[in-house]
């Protein structure tokens, strides 16, 4: 099994690369593989949509730069938050241009939101179901091109190295196949993680199964260097549902925007006691908010109003919201929402240059698994699909640059015969790390810190043992990615734990 490209991921951030490269370099065979259904990722459950500043009249580069400098606590990288900013309405036009439909307030002018920690609205949106319709568009996109192929449904185990001109390479991944019971190589010369973020570390989250932290963890088993992985951002407003322990429906800030309100049981506005932009505020502080508050109150819950609003305009402006209020039998016209906050993104990662190259050659990382100076200590809503859009032209502009003569693999590919079994215990386990590493997102505590490391690095040490005697399964790798993702946060945590900056180290994800 070859290819020249080898996307692993079919998110917003793996789909616009290959369709960059098939446009600029047509003979290159691409492969993208899906863990699971290639529209099984978070970029589909994106509501918001895709900050830009696409009216200068009213807006500026600038502004967007402040915002999202401000937004990230002082660790962005200013020139990648200038570049990316500044690249935003070359990006857009990318995707009106493949079909996106984008709302629009005229003929010529996008509708645009506003949403927490942005100083004016410049998100340009469809409705609120964004990230379906910028997924389906490049799905069609791509299914339309005879050399991308596309596998779904596919278990990748680890990248595969080696040292070329002295240098660690990248010459493709390991991948499972449980039909034959063998661990197949699948060589390239260039591959790309493009393998979403890690939600399904925590209890509750906004993220899709399949964001199980699988990216990190293989990039730090290559070595790879991994930069901030402390930083993961919780979203502020998902909806409580207290049977439902996998994926927590994320009701989207800009409703915030709209004119929701966060209340209590009283139906107290208590979020101005944290922060004097209310509803307003940044994820981070919303989130660390309502998470203090229901502790000091002994609340499982708090509540999203949305009573006091034009529930006819907000049900045309959030028409994929109001059908899950309708599923969970809530009226936002008489009822007050419950909400949570859930983890939602990583703003650490795969270290990457401006074109998304990592520290090993022919090695790639796109969108929520990198690490690009983008977001700080806390993503600026709306960023993140902007983000995979800029990282990812650069990534094709660099590859269609670049020969592919004499870059092959010296490595044969080749087949290793193993043992599928399913180990007791496995859910059990999950369970019990997702438990802890929740607690450890609020509540900073050094000795927790420790404890947690203590249980993931010991999950690690067995299911490594298992896998040196060739024994696998899905649930196995699912449990070696979550452990080695929630031991790459603990760390991060703990080595910055007395260093860091008094306001960072304030600052819960």
């Amino acid at each position: 099994m070859e290819t020249d490209v080898l996307i692993i991921g079919s998110g917003i951030a793996g789909l616009s690369l290959a369709i960059k490269l098939n446009d600029g370099h047509p003979d290159l065979h691409i492969t993208i593989i899906s863990k699971s259904e290639a529209d099984d990722c978070n970029t589909r459950y994106a509501q918001g949509g895709v900050a830009a500043v696409t009216n200068l009249r009213n807006d500026s580069f600038n502004n967007h730069i402040h915002d999202t400098l401000a937004c990230g606590k002082g660790l962005c990288s200013s020139a990648i938050v200038k570049m990316v900013v500044e690249q935003a309405p070359a990006r857009i036009n990318d995707l009106v241009q493949l079909g996106v439909k984008f709302d629009y307030q005229d003929n010529k002018h996008f509708h645009l939101a506003l949403e927490g920690g942005h100083s004016l609205p410049r998100v340009v949106h469809h409705k609120d179901k964004t990230g379906f319709e910028i997924e389906s568009v490049l799905l069609k996109q791509v299914q339309a091109r005879s050399r991308i192929q596309l596998l779904t449904n596919t278990t990748v185990i680890d990248l595969l190295t080696e040292n070329i001109n002295h240098k660690k390479t990248c010459s493709g991944i390991k991948i499972l196949d449980t039909k034959s019971n063998q661990i197949i190589s699948f060589r390239s010369q260039v591959t790309v993680l493009a393998s979403g973020g890690c939600g399904q570390v925590y209890a509750n989250t906004t993220n899709p199964r399949v964001a199980s932290g699988d990216g990190y963890a293989m990039a730090f088993r290559a070595g790879a260097v991994i930069k901030n992985m402390r930083f993961m951002q919780f979203h502020p407003t998902s909806l409580y549902q207290a049977a439902n322990h996998h994926v927590s429906f994320l009701i989207s800030e800009a409703l915030r925007g709209f004119g929701a309100h966060v209340v209590d049981g009283n139906e107290k506005r208590f979020l101005f006691l944290y922060d004097n932009r209310g509803e307003l505020a940044t994820r981070d502080v919303i989130s660390n908010a309502i998470y203090d508050y229901m502790q000091t109150k002994g609340l499982s819950f708090v509540y999203l109003d949305l009573r006091h609003l034009d529930i006819k305009s907000a049900k045309n402006h959030f028409p994929q919201i109001f059908a899950e209020f309708k599923r969970a039998n809530l009226n936002p016209k008489y009822d007050l929402i419950p909400i949570t906050p859930s983890a939602h993104y990583q703003c650490g990662g795969v270290a990457v240059d401006q074109d998304g190259l990592t520290s090993i050659q022919q090695l790639y990382a796109l969108g929520e698994v990198s690490y690009t100076g983008l977001h700080g200590a806390n993503r600026l809503a709306s960023n993140s699909l902007l983000e995979a859009l800029v990282f990812a032209h650069n990534a094709a502009e660099k590859i269609n640059s670049e020969s592919f003569i004499n870059k092959a693999s010296h490595q044969k590919t080749e087949s290793i015969d193993i043992q599928i079994f399913e180990k007791k215990g496995i859910k059990e386990l999950i369970f019990q790390l997702k438990k802890t590493m929740t607690k450890t997102a609020f509540e900073n505590d050094y000795e927790e810190l420790l404890k947690a490391r203590t249980l993931s690095t010991d999950i690690l040490t067995m299911i490594e043992q298992e896998i040196a005697n060739m024994k696998f399964s899905q649930e196995l790798l699912l449990l070696r990615n979550l452990s080695q993702t929630a031991n790459l946060i603990l760390n991060d945590k703990i080595e910055n734990f007395k260093t860091a900056d008094k306001e960072i180290q304030s600052i819960h994800f």
